[in-house]
């Protein structure tokens, strides 16, 4: 199953060091039957694609919670997504459509490519991750603050771009 980790620069790096990555609650987002079935038309790319957005938005929220944190390398303010081939992925309806828990740490080499922000969306995506819950919430200016940087796409790397990627940022 392809699945959407939602990631931080931060942890892509533990990524490429360790050779694998565990998830925060293993937590994933993929095509599922909920997802086809929310939707009544959309091929699978485009379901791929809301998937890998709802994995973005979380990034969001990773990012978010490493800045209340204080994260000591600093914070990146770059929202990552990991595509990946996994097997034994559980369905999380319970959660939200798109919604899988991975069955343990992935790997780097089922890693199929890595979805990052260019510098140009920092701005937004700092701006952002101080209101994605009020924008959750409903709050119609946190709303408008989130669209901005979700109008940012997001960079496509190979696998084995991803240590080239890390040592320019």
């Amino acid at each position: 199953m392809r699945v959407y980790v939602p990631a931080t620069i931060t942890m892509l790096q533990r990524l490429v060091a360790e050779e694998q990555l565990d998830p925060v609650s293993r937590t994933a987002f993929a095509v599922t039957p909920a997802l086809r079935e929310a939707y009544a038309i959309g091929d699978d790319d485009e379901l791929a694609e809301v998937a890998m957005t709802e994995a973005a938005r979380a990034s969001l929220r990773l990012i978010a919670s490493e800045s209340d944190a204080d994260a000591p390398s600093g914070v990146v303010y770059r929202r990552a997504v990991i595509a990946a081939d996994v097997e034994g992925a559980t369905l999380r309806p319970d959660l939200d459509d798109a919604v899988v828990r991975l069955a343990g740490p992935l790997p780097l080499s089922s890693v199929a490519s890595v979805h990052v922000d260019l510098s140009e969306a920092e701005q937004a995506i700092e701006r952002a991750s101080k209101v994605v819950d009020a924008a959750d919430l409903g709050d119609a200016d946190a709303e408008f603050v989130l669209g901005d940087a979700e109008d940012h796409e997001l960079a496509w790397y190979a696998t084995q771009e991803l240590p080239f990627l890390l040592e320019l940022l």
